[in-house]
């Protein structure tokens, strides 16, 4: 089922103030340029400063603000910077994410706690800084970067798809506090994307999409009030039936990964 209209539409970006942080390649660097193509005002953190800087050069208005999210107190130490170049908060997007295939044969534990400190740590960190801001305005938007791994577990995704999964219930929960108090709030879950982060794969990517589609299927999203914003639709619609409860077995779901990726 849709959930549109969940959220107040966010249609009309001419001189909006928006924060990605993960902003440096792929779908959050693809999403920073859809957004200050509509007239957005952007702010654009990671920790390479190269790509903010070209991306700043690029569009009048823009901000970089290299850091490392997972760094105590680099995220709430931006936020006066943020606005004072923004000055009102309209959309803080959290899209820094880290993967490594990983398989239990070849568990580590030091790259598996990685995930869980850039993946969900990170996101956390946004919203104790951030959050504070959009209550105050009552209006603004919180967007989390989540993944179809989050649905159901997939072969090679043993540190990455529980990070994605606790992302989505993060949303889930924050649009119950949030939305009663004017905040809109969207988790978006893309399938396979062709970012740096899915270079290394080697096993088949089904319906994978551009970082720039990725992007036109996000805003579409916020334009529709969408929480949850999935896609490509023909693969993540397969997912989200996989990880329905009940709605297929555990051992269907396992045999149907594994003829699909090979793994």
């Amino acid at each position: 089922m849709s959930s549109a209209g969940l959220n107040p539409r966010l249609r009309d970006w001419h001189g909006q103030g928006v924060w990605i942080v993960g902003a440096s390649s792929g779908i959050g660097l693809a999403t920073a340029e859809a957004l200050a193509v509509a007239g957005a005002r952007v702010v654009v953190s990671a920790r390479k400063a190269g790509p903010l800087q070209d991306f700043a050069a690029r569009h009048a208005g823009a901000l970089a603000l290299p850091l490392d999210a997972c760094a105590p107190g680099a995220l709430a130490g931006a936020v006066p910077q943020v606005q004072a170049h923004l000055g009102r908060l309209d959309l803080a997007m959290y899209c820094a994410g880290h993967y490594t295939p990983m398989r239990a044969d070849r568990l580590d534990l030091e790259e598996a706690l990685r995930h869980q400190d850039i993946n969900v740590g990170g996101a956390w960190r946004l919203l104790d800084a951030v959050l504070p801001v959009l209550l105050v305005q009552r209006t603004g938007h919180v967007s989390l970067v989540s993944s179809v791994a989050g649905y159901r577990g997939l072969p090679m995704a043993l540190a990455y798809g529980p990070t994605k999964a606790a992302l989505t219930s993060l949303a889930q929960s924050l649009w119950q506090d949030l939305r009663p108090r004017g905040l809109g709030v969207s988790v978006v879950c893309p399938g396979f994307v062709a970012t740096p982060l899915t270079a290394g794969n080697t096993h088949p990517m089904p319906a994978l999409i551009s970082p720039e589609e990725a992007a036109r299927q996000i805003l579409r999203g916020w334009a529709r009030g969408e929480f949850e914003i999935h896609f490509p639709k023909r693969f993540s619609r397969v997912m989200k039936l996989l990880g329905g409860l009940g709605l297929i077995s555990d051992r269907a779901a396992f045999a149907l990964l594994r003829r699909t990726t090979g793994l």
